[in-house]
């Protein structure tokens, strides 16, 4: 496996439309099995952030400076054909609202099943068959019955468990949840973190926590960054950055998330045991 999945160098994205920057001089690597979040308001540059490594700005948004490394591959090389080989099988992503990236014509697993078979080319019963234990994979008890499920029929804890289920088909270097958890009840919510947390140490996935709740990435992430106006203000260990900030934004963050029950998140002992 390599040292590094991905790596982003000074990248700055420019908004044409607003002709201000969107993104300014961002830059992480992440490894194998390796967790980093990136947190800050809305508007800050975070999904913006993420659609630049997906190869997937909105129109008028253009990547201007710096670099995308993914597997060893400059990006800004890629030609769309090459992108699309990429996307999905490479690097993949898991959004809020997963509803409304699953066809609601369609049996869920029917949707899975077809992913493999274009992602993976695995023929029809393979296919059927890995979608099942995908399905298994992701927490989900009676596999057959849910394969047979159509959207409307499911709850949105259920639907971002088989949104992961497509992510991760065509065993990708690197999954991308951005804000994969808001949308959901606290409970659902712990379980998609449990679920993502496991696949990350059993598939050996590097992860990307894209959120604006601490709680959510101090539970699951070793690394930090916090952007604000698409600038990166603080990064760090989830240790260094929670325990100790070293700018205001960082500090009136955690100061807003203390009533949501972050303090109980930053106990050394909750770390260690969700590094174990």
């Amino acid at each position: 496996m390599p040292e590094t999945v991905l790596t982003v160098d000074e990248l700055t994205v420019h908004n044409h439309f607003t002709d201000v920057p969107a993104v300014t001089g961002v830059s992480f690597a992440v490894g194998p099995g390796q967790v980093i979040g990136i947190v800050g308001e809305s508007g800050s540059g975070k999904t913006i952030t993420c659609r630049a490594l997906l190869g997937l700005l909105p129109e008028l948004f253009e990547i201007t400076a710096g670099s995308i490394r993914l597997l060893g591959r400059d990006t800004a090389l890629l030609t769309e054909k090459e992108w699309t080989a990429l996307r999905g099988s490479s690097i993949s992503a898991v959004f809020q609202d997963p509803a409304s990236y699953l066809n609601p014509s369609i049996p869920v697993g029917r949707q899975l099943e077809e992913v493999l078979r274009i992602k993976t080319g695995l023929p029809r019963k393979a296919a059927r068959a890995r979608a099942l234990d995908l399905l298994t994979a992701v927490h989900i008890r009676d596999a057959e019955y849910v394969y047979q499920q159509f959207p409307h029929e499911l709850s949105g804890g259920m639907l971002q468990r088989i949104l992961i289920a497509i992510a991760i088909a065509p065993e990708p270097a690197i999954l991308i949840a951005d804000e994969a958890t808001t949308a959901l009840d606290v409970t659902v919510q712990a379980e998609i973190i449990d679920l993502l947390a496991d696949l990350t140490r059993r598939l050996g996935l590097a992860l990307i926590v894209v959120s604006h709740d601490l709680a959510v990435v101090a539970q699951l992430c070793q690394r930090i960054i916090v952007l604000r106006g698409g600038t990166v203000v603080e990064q760090g260990t989830v240790e260094q950055v929670l325990f100790s900030p070293q700018h205001e934004y960082t500090r009136l963050l955690i100061d807003e998330h203390h009533r949501f029950g972050l303090d109980r998140f930053l106990t050394a002992s909750d770390r260690a045991e969700a590094r174990a």
